[in-house]
């Protein structure tokens, strides 16, 4: 059994910030999607930019998303560690 003791925050920030810039990514590309919809299914409606709305949303939501879940990390990785100096870390059987 290894006993992980402590997380780095840096580390846990790059793992949070490319995971949740991954998941991101794939909200954006359903905010897109809906964006783009909302064009085809009411054509008669006044959407301009709905088109650049929807580009716009596959760049964004990565960025934020990926920040955000960045900095989640950071604090969860702290929390951890304060944590893990009271009750001494979690087990994890390793193969």
């Amino acid at each position: 059994m290894a006993i992980v003791k402590r997380i780095g925050p840096a580390s846990a920030f790059k793992v949070g910030l490319v995971s949740y810039g991954l998941l991101g990514l794939i909200a954006g590309v359903f905010c897109s999607l809906i964006a783009l919809a909302g064009i085809s299914f009411a054509p008669h409606a006044r959407m301009p930019f709905a088109g650049a709305i929807g580009v716009f949303a596959v760049i964004l939501c990565p960025i934020v998303y990926g920040i955000i879940g960045g900095v989640a990390s950071v604090i969860g990785a702290l929390i951890y560690n304060l944590a893990s100096g009271w009750v001494g870390g979690v087990e994890v059987e390793i193969q």
